[in-house]
């Protein structure tokens, strides 16, 4: 299956090389494949920032890189470059107050710079620790790919359709991606007959993002309207709800794309189960429940505007970017640590207690 993963593999929105991080635009896709280079910390917390990169795995892998860019511009600029560095990972780490990867990367960093020793060089030790991260992430997505797969096996095996929300794919990680890796690896399988792809308003991460890349390697999929998602759980025999995940509270409520909470309640009424994949970096056993979480709002342009048009009555607009789905309408949590049925505190400390799944 990995091999098989790979070969079909066609899409990248991260690049490291020569010194820069390049990323795949996500702001003009499908329209047009254009790459925007970062070759200070600057320009990558401004790239997190204007959504140019987004996901929760992708953000954090493009921290790590931002942290590289910063240390060598502190390093030359001289001086106490490391306390400099400290208000370039504070500039990093306020860029999306939602995604845990974010958190974690950074993190990473840090201790990695912490435990470097005074012979060692600190640039390419940094850069070192990014690009383990990077292809970690690309690791774990195979590993969730594999289980997933093996769950929807496990369940009902034969074609079937499935419905996604949001963009879980290639675009959002280092890899294949949590819930579009599974729903490619079921795919190649013979196990996916049929992709509901809600179009995930405002961004239309879904029928922009998650469209192209599941088209892209032959996976059949339709972009419907979110408010047509009970309706299709009702009528076309879905049999499985996939998603992934910006957070994952130590309970297992899950923060993700704003709608898949509803989206989760519908499942459940239909009888439709409900999967959540994410590398375990997005499970944060701080934090006790979704409740806790600061739920990010961005512009309200982005409801009241099309290409810069305001196209509504001269309203306010409330635009919430994540929402909490509660861990009682989960039937299962996928990492690369592995699977969690019906997720609760206990279940999940246990699982960050395990050994990275190979």
């Amino acid at each position: 299956m990995r091999d098989r993963l790979l070969a079909a593999e066609k899409v990248k929105a991260i690049d490291w090389h020569d010194g820069a991080l390049h990323l795949l635009d996500q702001r003009v896709l499908p329209s047009r494949e254009s790459w925007v280079t970062c070759s200070t910390v600057d320009e990558v917390a401004a790239a997190i920032r204007s959504m140019v990169v987004r996901g929760a795995a992708a953000i954090g892998i493009s921290a790590a890189y931002g942290l590289v860019l910063a240390a060598r511009e502190r390093i030359a600029e001289g001086g106490d470059w490391q306390a400099a560095w400290e208000e370039d990972y504070a500039l990093l780490a306020d860029t999306r107050p939602t995604a845990s990867n974010l958190f974690w990367a950074l993190k990473r960093m840090r201790d990695r710079l912490d435990r470097l020793k005074k012979h060692a060089d600190p640039l390419m030790m940094l850069e070192a620790e990014a690009i383990a991260i990077h292809e970690s992430d690309r690791e774990a997505n195979l590993t969730m790919a594999q289980l997933g797969v093996e769950l929807i096996r496990k369940h009902q095996g034969n074609a079937q359709a499935i419905l996604t929300h949001g963009n879980a794919g290639a675009l959002a990680t280092g890899g294949v991606g949590t819930a579009l890796g599974v729903i490619r690896a079921a795919f190649l399988e013979g196990m996916v007959a049929q992709v509901y792809a809600n179009e995930t308003r405002p961004w239309l991460q879904g029928s922009r993002l998650t469209a192209w890349e599941l088209a892209g390697e032959g996976v059949p999929v339709t972009v419907n309207a979110d408010s047509a998602g009970a309706h299709i759980l009702k009528t076309k025999g879905v049999t499985w709800v996939i998603v992934g995940a910006d957070c994952i509270a130590a309970n297992g409520d899950v923060i993700s794309k704003i709608g898949t909470y509803q989206l989760a309640v519908c499942a459940m009424h239909h009888g439709v189960r409900f999967m959540v994949v994410a590398p375990s970096s997005s499970l944060d056993l701080m934090m006790a429940t979704g409740d806790d979480v600061a739920l990010e709002e961005r512009d309200a342009g982005e409801l009241l505007e099309v290409a810069g048009q305001r196209f509504t009555a001269d309203v306010e607009a409330y635009n919430p970017v994540f929402d909490v789905t509660p861990a009682d309408l989960i039937d299962v949590i996928v990492t690369e640590k592995g699977i969690v049925e019906r997720p609760d505190t206990a279940k999940l400390a246990q699982l960050m207690c395990r050994r990275r799944l190979h």
